[in-house]
């Protein structure tokens, strides 16, 4: 039985807490971006780093966007503030 990944990221023997945690198996949607040379070197850095936390195998950098994004959308309060239905 497969556990479902923690909600928070993973916790390093440093004391380093990643924002990521685990990155769910889902359907993959094609998407074309182009990134800079060093953000694609962070994203792979980042993805060894999780791997080798979590005791996996490296994921694909490109897989880390989208939960990036989802996290960073997720705790972005202006963006939560501009969601929201007005008051009257």
């Amino acid at each position: 039985m497969n556990a479902d990944p923690p909600a928070q990221g993973v916790k390093i023997a440093r004391r380093i807490t990643l924002k990521l945690g685990l990155i769910a198996d889902d359907k993959p949607v094609k998407v074309t971006l182009e990134l800079p040379a060093s953000l694609h070197r962070d994203l792979t850095a980042y993805a060894e780093i999780l791997a080798r936390e979590a005791g996996q195998a490296a994921a694909d950098p490109v897989r880390l966007i989208v939960p990036m994004l989802e996290r960073f959308m997720a705790t972005d309060r202006g963006f939560a503030k501009a969601r929201r239905p007005p008051r009257y």
